[in-house]
């Protein structure tokens, strides 16, 4: 059974989800630990949401997700340094094709701050790739991810709802350009070098911004090397800050705030004009006390999520319909695999028959055309029952017909051997004449 544990930034507060996004490179490896009945986990983490996906034993050792969910709760609390009862109180949960629809939607980009945003698939995809690597993946949870993806391109190939590139970054600089009057002659400081700050960069020259300048908190120097853009090191970090018209920190260097208000205050001394500081970063990248700095202007998650704009109804009407579609063909996809056991178990029993009787069939002396008889009856046999299972299995009664299944055709390994039943051949047939 596929559940999804959710907190996302419509519902938890944002420190809760900083601590949250730090909780570890290894929290499905803990997750997939925490309870015997989840057989594999994948944790997909942004900047505006923490969810985990999991599969779990659906049978009369495990009868209930409680104990499991409860597990994983508590391991998720551990990790997070959060209480229990926040953790619990916090996430939503989802189950059955509940979860399929939730992911196709989160993938497509319509459960983001920013609707459509481009960044959320490839997250989606890294998620998967990365609990593949660690072993935390089931087949499930493959199929679950895969179609997601596919759900995202057809969203983008199908509806107009991601043709403007859209992302956080760019929402950011939507609502930071009633603040800058030209972007062609802002002094820019991004502070990052990682996936966000390419996409900040791609935003801002889209915005016609030139002189922006880059500081990794790593010392890395690849990024500027490759967009050709002015490297700033340690050394006079602090005074380009204090320069800069427009910050953009988007780095993944956590252990400290890449800006904190006393020390860049004391440095913004005397400037003048209006500093606009754009926080793309979870856990916060900067120190929150800058809002009350003179002249300094904050635009962080919260504040871009409270101002995000609210979409044409139309195309996201049309995206949604798309999204529900896929799910309910990936929920009959998943039903018609369920009684893959019974189509197994009756194939298997069938085939068994065919062999004795071919095998008969030969010692009899019977024409090639015997066997074709006998291969051609039992292979239409089987498609009619496999294709009538398949057509009860999408509509919800796949069970039914597995249980009948069990009933008629035991498994294979109920049936006796060939040369153990009894000889139910006419005299003639066991003396080898036709």
């Amino acid at each position: 059974m596929l559940v999804a544990l959710t907190a996302h930034q419509r519902s938890t507060p944002l420190d809760s989800l900083e601590r949250l996004s730090v909780i570890g490179d290894d929290v499905g490896t803990r997750l997939t630990q925490a309870h015997d009945a989840i057989q594999g986990a994948v944790v997909l983490a942004t900047c505006n949401r923490f969810e985990a996906y999991f599969d779990l034993r659906d049978d009369d050792d495990f009868p209930s997700t409680i104990p499991a969910m409860d597990a994983a709760m508590e391991e998720i609390a551990k990790l997070s340094d959060l209480p229990y009862r926040d953790v619990r109180e916090t996430v939503d949960f989802a189950h059955g094709n509940k979860v399929a629809h939730h992911l196709f939607s989160v993938a497509s980009g319509l459960d983001s701050v920013a609707v459509g945003e481009d960044e959320i698939a490839g997250q989606v995809r890294r998620a998967l790739e990365g609990a593949r690597r660690n072993g935390q993946t089931t087949a499930p949870l493959e199929h679950l991810f895969q179609r997601a993806t596919e759900t995202s391109r057809a969203v983008k190939n199908s509806t107009r709802i991601g043709e403007s590139g859209r992302s956080l970054v760019r929402l950011a600089l939507e609502l930071a350009s009633s603040r800058i009057a030209d972007w062609s002659a802002a002094r820019v400081l991004l502070v990052g070098t990682g996936r966000y700050a390419a996409a900040s960069l791609a935003a801002l020259r889209d915005k016609g911004a030139v002189d922006v300048r880059v500081h990794s908190r790593s010392g890395r120097s690849r990024f500027a090397q490759r967009e050709h853009l002015v490297a700033v090191d340690a050394d006079a970090y602090g005074a380009e800050a204090a320069a800069a018209d427009v910050i953009i920190t988007c780095t993944t260097t956590t252990d400290s705030y890449a800006l904190t208000a006393a020390d860049h205050a004391a440095r913004r001394a005397g400037a003048a004009g209006t500093q606009l500081i754009i926080d793309l970063g979870l856990p916060r990248n900067v120190d929150p006390a800058l809002r009350d700095v003179a002249d300094i202007e904050l635009l962080d998650l919260e504040t871009i999520r409270v101002h995000a704009p609210i979409d044409e109804f139309a195309t996201l009407g049309e995206a949604r319909e798309i999204v529900a579609g896929a799910a309910a063909r990936h929920a009959a996809a998943r039903r018609v695999h369920e009684v893959s056991p019974s189509v197994v178990a009756m194939r298997g029993y069938i085939t068994g028959i065919l062999d004795d009787e071919i095998d008969r069939a030969h010692r009899r002396g019977d024409s090639p055309e015997v066997e074709a008889a006998l291969r051609h009856f039992s292979g239409v046999l089987l498609h009619r029952l496999i294709a009538q299972g398949h057509t009860l299995a999408s509509s919800g009664a796949g069970s039914t017909w597995a249980d009948a299944v069990r009933s008629v055709f035991p498994m294979p390994a109920e049936r006796e051997p060939a040369e153990r039943r009894p000889d139910t051949r006419s005299p003639g047939e066991a003396a080898g004449r036709p």
